[in-house]
């Protein structure tokens, strides 16, 4: 892949342990994100409620291991083991270097289970805090670190204001629930103007896992302790359903120039997907008796033209990407997650795109993710 420019379209960082408690507006303090130590290693906290599946060892203290010992994988993990570079720029640049990945687009890490805070206002003050230090993270390098911004959009005209200052701090896209609350689904008017926004300032919007907002009845929080197993499988439920309710409500006819990601949800559920989409508004009543698009489109243009997924190794989905089409993939390396593609991406970036045309390995490699985020 040398010949390629590689850009990982989903890496992430890892949040200081102090980074809410020091930062984060005093009145919200002693409800901030924090570490608690316990038997099974480290876990983070916020509003006195543990956020499950943040465990350290899934969040990047085991970098590497599933490739050596993929036996002795634990969710369970201390601080001191997570990787540097998931907190320190020099330390990220230098794997970046290691691994052949020449710009990494960032995620958090905590910040992934934060959406289920039941809290709007603390949550937004979190974010705050979080964007403030990733804007300040991604400055050490500002040609190779590219941060994405966590917004609220439980008050949309609130949310819009933050998604516009963070597109003045250089963020090149921003993060919204991969599933809203219930009575708030994406196909509701009321994030019309958010939509514009991110439409003007040319800021993608990412639907990342696991950021389930509180409400959304599934795998939000809301259940008892511990998270169900069965959802791990059966993620990419939730941005399909919130890309459904986003085309088929009008979304990208009203903003044609906006894109919207499904990212770390993997590729090959995208074709029976868009035959579904397609099936649903030509051949079955709601489609036909609902509104029609313009200009003849189908849900499935509005899909090629509107939607990135990101992915990791399905191989499988590459193999069906003339259907999901190709401009619409962009790979990321997960870094430095327990299922990251870290040390060896170059190497399997080979092995998943070896049947690939060399535009083809030089588009899902980097330039899609370049395209869609300006780079």
């Amino acid at each position: 892949m040398s010949n390629y420019r590689i850009i990982s379209s989903d890496s992430h960082v890892f949040e200081l342990p102090d980074l809410w408690e020091s930062r984060i507006e005093a009145k919200f303090r002693d409800r901030a994100p924090r570490i608690h130590r316990e038997e099974d290693g480290d876990w983070w906290y916020c509003d006195g409620k543990k956020l499950e599946g943040a465990g350290f060892g899934f969040a990047g203290a085991q970098t590497g291991r599933r490739f050596e010992e993929a036996e002795k994988l634990t969710h369970g993990d201390s601080f001191e083991n997570i990787r540097p570079g998931g907190y320190i720029p020099e330390e990220q640049i230098k794997d970046m270097d290691l691994d052949g990945v020449d710009v990494s687009i960032l995620y958090p890490t905590a910040g992934l289970q934060l959406y289920k805070i039941p809290d709007g206002l603390l949550l937004t003050a979190v974010f705050r805090t979080y964007n403030n230090w990733v804007a300040e993270f991604c400055a050490a390098y500002p040609n190779r670190l590219k941060g994405i911004a966590m917004i609220n959009i439980d008050d949309v005209n609130e949310g819009t204001a933050d998604l516009e200052n963070c597109a003045n701090q250089g963020f090149v896209g921003a993060m919204i629930p991969v599933y809203p609350p219930k009575a708030r689904r994406y196909d509701s008017p009321e994030y019309d103007r958010f939509w514009s926004a991110a439409e003007d300032l040319e800021m993608p919007l990412s639907l990342h896992v696991a950021t389930n907002r509180f409400g959304s009845g599934e795998n939000d929080g809301s259940e008892p302790e511990g998270a169900r197993v069965g959802i791990a499988p059966n993620q990419d439920f939730f941005p399909r359903t919130s890309i459904s309710d986003m085309i088929l409500s009008g979304v990208f006819e009203r903003f044609p120039k906006l894109q919207v990601g499904s990212v770390e949800h993997e590729l090959c559920w995208a074709p029976f997907f868009l035959s579904r989409l397609d099936y649903t508004y030509d051949q079955q009543g709601f489609g036909r008796e609902g509104y029609r698009f313009k200009e003849d489109m189908k849900p499935s243009d509005y899909f090629h033209r509107n939607v990135f997924l990101g992915f990791q190794e399905d191989d499988l989905g590459i193999r069906l990407r003339d259907i999901i089409g190709v401009d619409s993939l962009q790979w990321g390396s997960d870094y430095p997650h327990m299922e990251s593609t870290f040390p060896r991406s170059q190497e399997i970036l080979e092995e998943i795109l070896v049947d690939c045309t060399e535009e083809e390995k030089a588009k899902i490699a980097g330039g899609n993710a370049a395209r869609v985020y300006r780079i």
